[in-house]
């Protein structure tokens, strides 16, 4: 259970990187011990808030903060006692043990006998203004609305015990310039297995690299193997990716992949329903595939095992009316077996094997569906994951021997070894002395798209 300091404390306890990560905890936070002790002399409840300077337009915002530290994100109860009676009536209620739901109530009491929820919110909140990151609620010009839809599978499955963590996010924690309204517009989630193969690699970066260069968004959580090839795609086209993730917006999980963090950070967006500080917990994987979801016109699935949480996924996207697509792979792949399934399980689930058949789903007919010119290729476009991962951690100024490349990249030194190679040959690094830095072909971007 966490303890007062817990969303604090589990970025501290994160290992250190060579990236902006370390840097931007170290500024959000002298440390877990200061974590309540920031206001701790005013007296816990509501009054926290406005010693905090919080103005009574922004009780709601910090409610909504204080009920997701108190239960779980897409609790059906909580969102229901929201919608009924407002973020700040239902916070106390909750905190006034006023609820029906015996396994809720006894949650709530372990919760606030280890802090006030109103204290941590406050806190909560000018943690993650000195991380640049911001809280985005219902009723905000840049909510998406599309996570609202997710309302409609409380109807649907109210029955099911496994469906309880289906409503929509009380609020959003974002990292990133663009509005979250405005990025998610036009998206389709590109997801699948962690240990992809070359085939699941090239089909996924083919798609969304596509996807990124007629201007759609490209949508995933942020693991490795598929979900990060397709970050990295959509990037390398000049394109906008989002990161659902499943702990707080400053903890680079996995840690392989902070770099390509804090690229979307820059580039994208970096989107959780779960403070900063808090730690990737397995349930909140789950949990957070709704959100992938609601975000986007359509699902595609490439390569996901039999149990494979990429399933979750795409039957959230269906449960929501949503384009659901799936790539077949070789019948004598594990990692194909899910897809597989999928595709004799239901109907409206399409097969798709690339990006032409993926914008006849959730594109328009002369206007996405039109082919664009193609100048030459592109080096990066081909890379394997663990090259890509490499290429991200190579310094644009100054020099990294393999050694360090290997710790920030989180491969191991043999690897890098036979990797570097290859990336020189692509003209993608330089070698210089007994380092590596990264060529002007790997810092060019890629330019847009003649009209």
């Amino acid at each position: 259970m966490l303890e007062p300091s817990a969303w604090a404390a589990d970025s501290a306890a994160a290992a250190p990187v060579p990236s902006t990560w370390a840097a931007d905890r170290a500024a959000a936070a002298p440390g877990p011990s200061t974590w309540a002790a920031d206001i701790a002399a005013v007296a816990p409840g509501p009054s926290v808030w406005a010693a905090a300077g919080a103005a009574p337009d922004d009780e709601d915002r910090m409610a909504r903060v204080a009920l997701t530290w108190l239960a779980e994100p897409g609790h059906r109860i909580v969102h229901d006692m929201v919608r009924r009676h407002g973020a700040v009536a239902a916070l106390a209620e909750l905190v006034a043990g006023n609820t029906a739901d015996p396994s809720l109530r006894a949650a709530v009491l372990t919760k606030t006998a280890a802090g006030d929820p109103y204290r941590i919110s406050a806190t909560a909140l000018e943690r993650a203004d000195r991380l640049g990151a911001r809280v985005v609620v219902p009723g905000d010009d840049e909510w998406p609305t599309g996570v609202d839809d997710l309302a409609r599978l409380n109807l649907m499955h109210s029955g099911r015990q496994l469906e309880r963590d289906t409503s929509p996010p009380l609020c959003l924690w974002v990292r990133g310039e663009p509005p979250v309204n405005d990025a998610v517009e036009r998206a389709v989630a590109v997801v699948g297995a962690r240990a992809a193969t070359n085939y699941g690699v090239h089909v996924a970066s083919d798609i969304a690299f596509g996807l990124a260069e007629r201007e759609w968004t490209v949508v995933s959580g942020g693991a490795y193997g598929i979900d990060a090839t397709a970050h990295r795609a959509a990037l390398n086209a000049g394109g906008i990716t989002v990161a659902v993730l499943a702990c707080g917006v400053d903890r680079p999980y996995p840690m392989g992949n902070a770099a390509l963090f804090d690229r979307i950070a820059e580039e994208g967006l970096l989107i959780s329903e779960w403070p900063p500080g808090a730690e990737p917990l397995r349930h909140r994987f789950l949990i957070r595939n709704r959100v992938i979801a609601a975000l986007t016109a359509g699902t595609v699935v490439v390569e996901a095992a039999a149990r494979s949480g990429a399933r979750q996924t795409l039957n959230r996207a269906l449960a929501l009316g949503r384009r659901a697509m799936v790539v077949p792979g070789p019948v004598t792949s594990a990692l194909s077996v899910g897809c597989h399934e999928l595709l004799r399980g239901n109907p409206e689930v399409r097969a798709v094997t690339g990006l032409p058949h993926v914008l006849e789903e959730v594109g328009r007919i002369g206007d996405d569906l039109a082919p664009l010119p193609r100048g030459r290729e592109d080096p990066r476009d081909g890379l394997d994951e663990e090259s890509a991962r490499l290429l991200e951690v190579v310094p644009r100024r100054g020099t990294a021997l393999p050694d360090q490349l290997a710790a920030r990249a989180g491969l191991d030194l043999r690897t890098v070894l036979r990797r570097l190679p290859l990336l020189e040959t692509l003209d993608l690094v330089h070698r210089r002395n007994d380092g590596f830095t990264l060529s002007p072909t790997a810092t060019r971007r890629r330019p847009s798209p003649p009209a």
